[in-house]
C-alpha cells in the first residue's frame, strides 16, 4: 500500500519546500522554518505534539494570503505569476501536514488523534477556499484557453492542463449556492473519514483475541506465545494471552493454531470488526460516507462517486473496471472451489469431521502445499532474517539494477527507536535521497504497509527526496531474531518499489513528484520490484540461515518457486471480493445507499458470484480502510489493474536478461523518474513499446478463463 502525501495536505501543493514567511507562528516552533538537517529531514527530536495545531493554523493563513495575492495580481495571468506561483505556495502548511500525517499513521496517540479530528474539516475548507476561488480559477482558465499560444515545454503544458482539471473537478464551475453545498459535503466527508480510521484502530485493539491458557495457542512458537503473554500483561490481563489483529480478514496465527475453536474465535473477531455495536462500530459511518460521496458526485455532474473517481484514473470508466473484475471473478472462484475440495480431502483424511471454513483455510492449505510439493513455508523463515532481507536483499537488488548504495546513519533523530535511517547514493556517488525504514508493528501504528514522502523531489523548489517505508512485522522478544514470512519479504520488496519511485523522481514541478500519479498506476512500479525477491542472484545474497549463515538449499528454493502459483484461487477471490464491494458501494446514487451495511455487502458478493464462504473478502466493508478512509475509494481494483502492467513488465525484464543495469536504467529513465509529468499509460508505452497485455497476469496467477 502507498501513502503518497499527508492526508490533510492540499492535494496539488502539499510538498516540502524552501523557506517561506511563517506568519504569526512562533520562531520556536520547529515548523516555522525548513529543517536545517540534510535534505530538510524532519527534526523529530524537536517536534512536540503541541507544535502541530498552531503550525497548521499559521500555515493555512499564510497560504491563503499567497493565494489571494495570486488571484488579485495586478498583471494579466501568466504561467509564472499564476501556475508557478501556486506551485510555490503553502510551504509552511506542507511542512506540518507531511510530518503530521506520517506520525499520525505510524506513531499516533490520543493528542494526535484529536488534532486529526479537529483539522480534517478545517483542511477540507482550506482546500475549498483555494479551488473554489472564482478569481483564481478565471486566471487558470484564461491560460488554459490559450495554452497552445504560450510556448510551454511539455511538463509545463501538462501542469497547466492538470491544474485546470483539478479546479473543474473541485467544483470551480459551480454556482455560489452549489459551492456552499460542496463545502459542506467536503467538511463532513473529511470528518467521517477520520472517524472511520480512528474507529478501525480502536476496534483492532479492542477485538484482539484473549485466551486463558498457553495450551489454547498450541501451534504457535514459544516466542509468539511469549509475545502474546507480554501483550496481555501490558493490557493488565496478567496470566492471560493476547493475540493482536492485523488489518486484513485473514489473521497470520490461523495458519498454525491447532485448536479449531480458537481459530474460529479469531476469525469471527476479525470478520466482526466495526459491525457488532459499541463505540467503534463503523456501519453508520459507512452509510453516511457513501451517501455524502454520492451527493457530492451528483453536485459535480457525475452519476455516481465511482464515475467521478475513475474519470481521473487510467481506467477512466466504471464499465472498464466492472469488465475487468467480472472477467476474473468466475475463473478465480472456480479455482478457489477446487482448492477447497483439496483442503476437504485432507480434513477428511484426518477424520476432522468438519466442512472447510474460513478459519481452516490457512492451516489446511499449508498441509495441501506440503503434500503436493513436499514443502512447508515455515521451512523458509530461518532464511528470511529482517536485516538480511533489507540490506542483502532489497538494497542489493537496487544496487545491481540501478547502481545504488546505502549507508546507515545514527546521527539523525527518529520518532521511535526502531526506525532506521540510510543515506542513498546514486551510481555516480552523489547522494540521491534519505530513506527511513520503520519495520515493526506497534499498537499505535495503523495496519498494513505503506510508503510516504517527507520531502518529495522538485527541481523548481530545489528539494531532494526523504522517503519512508512502514511495515507491520511483529517484533520478537528481546534477543530473538526477526524472521519474516514469505508475505513479509514480499511486502518489503513491494514497498521499496514505491520508495524507488519517489527517490528516482526527476521532475521540475512538485505537482508531479515521484508517486503523484493515478492510484491505479501507482502500485505498478512497486509490484514490479517484487520480482527481485526470487531472482536467483538476489536470493543467494540474502536467503541465508540466521544461525549458520548457510544459503537456502537449492531443493527448498526450487519447491518454493514451484509452489508460487499455489492458492491463487483463494488469493484472487479474496481480493476480487473486496474490489467488488468497493465498487458496489461507490456505484450507487445517494438514494440507493442502503442502511443495512452487511446485508448490502452479502447481496453484492452474491450478485458478483464471489460469495464463497471459506474465502471472505480481504477486507469487509466496516474495516475497509482503503475504501472508506479516502485513499482508494472506488479504487481498490487498482492493485489488479497495476498487476496487469507489472506482469507484462516482468516478462520484458526476462526477455532482456533480467537483473542488469541497462534494464534498470531503461525502466528508471522512461518511467520511474518521470513521476506524473505524462499520461500514465503513455509512460508504460514509452517503457514497453506497446499497450499492456493481460495474458502474463493470467499465467502468473494460474488462472484459466474456461
Amino acid at each position: 500500500m502507498l501513502i503518497v502525501a499527508a492526508s490533510l495536505a492540499l492535494a496539488t501543493t502539499a510538498f516540502a519546500a524552501p523557506a517561506a514567511p511563517a506568519g504569526a507562528l512562533a520562531a520556536s516552533n520547529p515548523f516555522a522554518e525548513p529543517s536545517t538537517l540534510p535534505f530538510q529531514y524532519p527534526a523529530f527530536d524537536k517536534i512536540k505534539d503541541n507544535h502541530f495545531r498552531p503550525a497548521y493554523e499559521a500555515g493555512m493563513r499564510a497560504q491563503l494570503r499567497e493565494i489571494d495575492a495570486i488571484a488579485n495580481h495586478a498583471e494579466a495571468a501568466s504561467f509564472e505569476n499564476t501556475v508557478v506561483a501556486m506551485e510555490r505556495s503553502g510551504q509552511l502548511l506542507t511542512r506540518v501536514a507531511t510530518v503530521f500525517a506520517a506520525l499520525q499513521g505510524a506513531n499516533t496517540n490520543p493528542t494526535l488523534d484529536a488534532i486529526d479530528s479537529a483539522m480534517s474539516p478545517k483542511m477540507a475548507a482550506h482546500n475549498d477556499a483555494i479551488f473554489l476561488n472564482a478569481k483564481l480559477y478565471q486566471r487558470v482558465k484564461a491560460l488554459y484557453d490559450k495554452r497552445a499560444e504560450l510556448g510551454l515545454d511539455a511538463e509545463s503544458a501538462y501542469l497547466l492542463e492538470r491544474y485546470h482539471k483539478d479546479f473543474v473537478r473541485a467544483g470551480a464551475q459551480l454556482s455560489t449556492a452549489d459551492k456552499n453545498k460542496l463545502k459542506k459535503f467536503n467538511g463532513e466527508i473529511a470528518s467521517l473519514q477520520t472517524k472511520f480510521t480512528q474507529n478501525l484502530l480502536g476496534e483492532i485493539n479492542a477485538s484482539a483475541l484473549v485466551v486463558d491458557t498457553r495450551e489454547e495457542l498450541a501451534g504457535m512458537s514459544d516466542a509468539q506465545i511469549s509475545a502474546a503473554a507480554d501483550a496481555a500483561t501490558k493490557r493488565k490481563l496478567k496470566g492471560k494471552f493476547l493475540v493482536a489483529l492485523v488489518n486484513t480478514s485473514g489473521q497470520p496465527p490461523l495458519a498454525v493454531l491447532t485448536n479449531r475453536a480458537v481459530r474460529e474465535r479469531l476469525m469471527a473477531a476479525s470478520l466482526a470488526r466495526g459491525s457488532h455495536g459499541g463505540k467503534f462500530d463503523n456501519r453508520q459511518v459507512v452509510v453516511k460516507l457513501a451517501r455524502l460521496r454520492a451527493e457530492r458526485a451528483a453536485l459535480l455532474g457525475y452519476p455516481t462517486y465511482a464515475d467521478y473517481s475513475l474519470e481521473d484514473q487510467t481506467a477512466k470508466t466504471t464499465g472498464v473496471v466492472n469488465t475487468l473484475l467480472a472477467e476474473l471473478a468466475k475463473p478465480a472462484v472456480n479455482n478457489a472451489r477446487k482448492e477447497a475440495d483439496d483442503i476437504q480431502k485432507v480434513i477428511d483424511a484426518e477424520k476432522g469431521g468438519v466442512k472447510v471454513g474460513a478459519a481452516d483455510w490457512a492451516m489446511y492449505s499449508d498441509k495441501v502445499r506440503a503434500q503436493r510439493f513436499n514443502f512447508d513455508e515455515k521451512q523458509l523463515k530461518p532464511y528470511f532474517e529482517l536485516d538480511n532481507v533489507l540490506v542483502n536483499g532489497v538494497f542489493f537488488a537496487a544496487g545491481k539494477l540501478y547502481g545504488l548504495t546505502f549507508k546507515e546513519r545514527k546521527d539523525l533523530p527518529v520518532y521511535n527507536p526502531d526506525v532506521r535511517v540510510f543515506d542513498v547514493f546514486d551510481a555516480d556517488g552523489k547522494q540521491l535521497a534519505i530513506f527511513l525504514a520503520d519495520m515493526y508493528a506497534r499498537s499505535n501504528k495503523q495496519g498494513g504497509a505503506w510508503m510516504n514522502a517527507y520531502v518529495p523531489q522538485s527541481g523548481l523548489l530545489g528539494t531532494h527526496p526523504v522517503i519512508a517505508n512502514h511495515l507491520n512485522i511483529p517484533k520478537p522478544p528481546a534477543g530473538e531474531p526477526t524472521l519474516l514470512t514469505v508475505d513479509e519479504v514480499k511486502t518489503a520488496f513491494h514497498e521499496f518499489g514505491h520508495a524507488l519511485h519517489g527517490m528516482f523522481s526527476n521532475v521540475k514541478y512538485p505537482r508531479f513528484s515521484g508517486t503523484n500519479v493515478p492510484s491505479d498506476f501507482v502500485e505498478y512500479p512497486s509490484q514490479v520490484n517484487e520480482m527481485w525477491m526470487i531472482d536467483p542472484e538476489v536470493l543467494a545474497n540474502y536467503a541465508k540461515h540466521y544461525k549458520t549463515g548457510e544459503a537456502m538449499p537449492k531443493e527448498l528454493l526450487g519447491k518454493f518457486i514451484e509452489a508460487k502459483k499455489f492458492n491463487q484461487g483463494f488469493l484472487t477471490t479474496e481480493y476480487l471480493a473486496a474490489s467488488l464491494v468497493d465498487q458496489r458501494w461507490h456505484q450507487l446514487s445517494a438514494a440507493q445507499v442502503p442502511t443495512d451495511v452487511l446485508g448490502f455487502e452479502a447481496a453484492a458478493l452474491k450478485d458478483a458470484g464471489v460469495d464463497f464462504g471459506p474465502v471472505p473478502p480481504r477486507y469487509r466493508t466496516t474495516y475497509f480502510s482503503h475504501s472508506f478512509s479516502g485513499g482508494y475509494s472506488a479504487g481498490y481494483y487498482s492493485y489488479l489493474w497495476s498487476e496487469k502492467l507489472d506482469a507484462d513488465t516482468v516478462e520484458w525484464f526476462k526477455e532482456n536478461g533480467g537483473l542488469l543495469r541497462k534494464n534498470g536504467d531503461h525502466f528508471r529513465n522512461t518511467l520511474l523518474s518521470r513521476g506524473g509529468t505524462v499520461d500514465a499509460l503513455d509512460l508504460f508505452r514509452h517503457f514497453r513499446g506497446r499497450d499492456p497485455k493481460i495474458e502474463p497476469l493470467l499465467n502468473r496467477r494460474g488462472l484459466t478463463v474456461n
